[in-house]
């Protein structure tokens, strides 16, 4: 497995990260993700360890707590072996108004150190940027939390731009401790993190910590145009809930990732995944499974190279017009690409 920096970092994290989301399975979403319970969960540990993946992911929101505790006790005996990321500021129930506050992130923090059985937290991330709490109030509880020992590195997921170089550049000006992974939606159906978020990560050190690599589940190899959604797909029960994707796009990028797929020998999973592997700034992929083959068929993205004529097809097809104030510079270097400077 390949390791690489996380953003600016000292931190190296494989280029695969797992999942957590399908441990617990409790409520509408997650229950549909998967139930993967301890047992299972072990034998899922085992075979990502095996393969070099080390760091696991998941959040206090994931089936109410259940996921932080089914992969605390999953590493029971090998914490020194794994990273753990995990995230906290969106609601945990009705009552509960979430955020990332004072009062809020330390006893978070405290909460899932218990549920997933350890001392300290790898990498801590916010769930979602509180406009109502003072960034210099959140950044300093997390400056404190990371002095304490409790947590090692801090990100944030789901930011805009603004919202986030606001809060490095404060952090910056109070010497606090600075963000280096920003978790965020990115896949051949969903390119968007690649207009604004990704010149920022290259520009302020900021690692990608990709969610949702398949599209929602949409890049599954089961899609396909003129077919209707196969009645197994989660997508009936979850669709609502995960970014959309217009159906022209998915099916022209499913068409060439099948054809690209038939070239390689490989599935249209792992050619989606490796395809992101490729992308700047991305530090580690995450990859779900709710059982061992699935598991095992997406840690084998990572053993192999797409060509640089397949990686402009992929490119080609997955390429959406981009928004203002975009396009005019996607204009441009399209119009550059085909017309190139003449060499003095």
């Amino acid at each position: 497995m390949e390791y690489r920096r996380l953003g600016a970092s000292g931190l190296r994290v494989p280029a695969l990260s797992f999942g957590a989301g399908t441990f617990g399975g409790r409520g509408q979403l997650f229950g549909n993700w998967g139930t993967v319970g301890v047992e299972e969960a072990r034998r899922l540990v085992d075979i990502c360890l095996e393969a070099g993946v080390t760091m696991f992911d998941t959040a206090d929101v994931y089936s109410d707590g259940a996921s932080e505790e089914v992969l605390g006790a999953a590493l029971k005996g090998r914490r020194d072996q794994a990273l753990i990321s995990t995230k906290t500021s969106l609601p945990l129930t009705d009552t509960d108004q979430g955020g990332s506050s004072r009062s809020r992130l330390l006893t978070a923090c405290e909460a899932a150190l218990r549920r997933l059985d350890t001392d300290h937290i790898d990498l801590y991330q916010l769930h979602a940027f509180d406009a109502s709490t003072p960034i210099e109030e959140t950044l300093s509880t997390l400056d404190g939390l990371v002095r304490a020992g409790k947590v090692r590195y801090i990100g944030v997921s789901n930011f805009a731009g603004w919202q986030l170089m606001k809060s490095l550049s404060t952090a910056d000006r109070h010497h606090l401790t600075r963000y280096v992974a920003h978790q965020v939606y990115y896949s051949l159906v969903g390119r968007d993190y690649e207009w604004e978020l990704m010149p920022l990560g290259l520009d302020q050190g900021v690692g990608a910590v990709v969610w949702s690599p398949l599209g929602w589940g949409r890049l599954t190899g089961k899609i396909r145009r003129g077919q209707p959604l196969p009645q197994q797909s989660r997508l009936h029960e979850t669709a609502s809930f995960g970014p959309p994707v217009p159906n022209e796009l998915l099916y022209r990028v499913v068409d060439t990732a099948e054809d690209i797929a038939e070239e390689t020998g490989r599935t249209v999973p792992q050619i989606a995944l490796n395809w992101l592997l490729t992308r700047p700034t991305v530090s580690t992929v995450l990859i779900g499974a709710r059982n061992e083959p699935q598991l095992r068929e997406n840690l084998a993205a990572a053993d192999w190279h797409l060509t640089q004529d397949q990686t402009t097809r992929l490119n080609k097809a997955s390429t959406t017009t981009a928004p203002y104030p975009y396009f005019p510079y996607q204009r441009q270097e399209a119009f550059a690409q085909l017309n190139p400077s003449p060499v003095a």
